[in-house]
């Protein structure tokens, strides 16, 4: 496997990676990541790691906030992110005795290293897309992303959206496979939300919770506004404290309805926080590959008031949510409505787990892994 983003680096992709990586060790496929250091989170890990049939190679790169801050200008953020790992991957499959049958890339950089490597070793590839990438049709990054899936011998497409955006660049349908990510029962589970606010020593009102990355495109403003226009909601903030948003710190000092949590929780934590609360809170203003807080809130039997971007109207039933466009206006008058309608709620909160079973079972790890065997 190579990726840019792995944990204990914070976010969507490295908690997948996490599950995807323990699937197929269970099913004893003998795994390498070739990644970075942590980028986008304030911390370090080993050099090398190895459990059962994982092993893990992570390489010094200057990180901390150099990535968010060159996502407007996507050249220099392929520069900073392809040809070092490029180069490392390079130098570790020419010493190696071992002979590798695939080639896993995650995301478009990955992918790009994984086209060069496998025309200079002749491994074959398998890519995987993470997000929403806006092609515009003809353009240079539109022209390279297609030029190194096409290469893939498979590309596993996050979501209908994702598919949907390959397929209008030209990468020919039959090499694509749409898949899910996966939340495990045995670790996102309901708890009683009284029980839950006891064990967090939160006050028992109505709770609004959200989870992510304190930056704008996920809609951190919005989030803001609604802790101070409703100062009798309770709200929790979870996410990896960046500099994008510096007055958090600051808001939860001056309102005492913000409960805030910077920087890394265990699974168990987190899922007493999402049963703690009645509704999870999701204004991203740019496209979602997926979200994947959004299932494991409703594996917690927590509703979902999300923006309608990317992915989320896809994998969000009426049933278990509310999706709407991402305005403060938008956002404060479903939030309003939900409260005084508590039977609402805690109907989808009874639909939510199955929902989430019956969708985004481990059965979605198989649809990887059959993937990988192409001939």
């Amino acid at each position: 496997m190579i990726t840019p983003f792995f944990s204990p680096n914070i976010g969507g992709v490295e908690k997948h990676l996490d599950d995807l990586c323990s699937y197929l060790s269970q099913k004893g496929h003998q795994i390498t990541v070739l990644t970075y250091q942590p980028l986008t989170s304030p911390t370090k890990a080993s050099s090398f790691q190895k459990t059962n049939n994982l092993s893990i190679y992570r390489f010094n790169w200057p990180g901390y906030q150099l990535f968010h801050r060159l996502q407007k200008y996507p050249t220099f953020q392929f520069l900073y992110i392809t040809p070092y790992l490029f180069f490392r991957s390079f130098v570790f499959l020419l010493f190696r005795p071992q002979k590798f049958d695939l080639i896993h890339a995650h995301g478009l950089n990955a992918s790009f290293i994984a086209m060069l490597l496998k025309n200079i070793f002749k491994i074959p590839f398998v890519a995987s897309t993470y997000a929403i990438y806006n092609f515009k049709k003809k353009s240079l990054f539109s022209r390279l992303s297609l030029l190194a899936l096409s290469s893939a011998q498979k590309v596993l497409a996050l979501a209908q959206p994702s598919t949907r955006e390959l397929i209008r660049i030209g990468l020919n349908k039959q090499k694509i496979t749409t898949y899910f990510l996966w939340i495990d029962k045995r670790l996102y589970k309901k708890t009683n939300r009284n029980q839950a606010r006891q064990q967090l020593k939160l006050a028992n009102k109505f709770t609004a919770i959200f989870v992510g990355r304190l930056i704008a495109s996920k809609g951190i403003a919005i989030i803001k506004k609604l802790i101070k226009t409703f100062p009798d909601i309770n709200f929790i903030v979870i996410g990896d404290h960046s500099q994008f948003e510096p007055d958090m710190e600051q808001i939860a000092v001056n309102h005492q309805n913000l409960h805030l949590y910077c920087g890394s929780i265990s699974i168990k934590k987190l899922s007493l926080y999402y049963s703690s609360a009645n509704l999870l809170l999701m204004p991203s203003l740019h496209p979602e590959a997926f979200g994947k807080v959004a299932i494991e809130a409703l594996a917690c039997g927590t509703p979902v008031l999300a923006s309608n971007r990317g992915a989320l109207s896809c994998i969000l039933s009426k049933s278990v949510s509310v999706v709407v466009n991402p305005t403060f206006s938008n956002f404060k008058q479903q939030l309003n409505f939900l409260r005084h309608h508590p039977s609402k709620l805690r109907n989808m909160s009874q639909k939510a787990p199955a929902y989430v079973q019956q969708n985004f079972s481990p059965h979605q790890a198989k649809v990887i892994e059959q993937a990988y065997y192409f001939n």
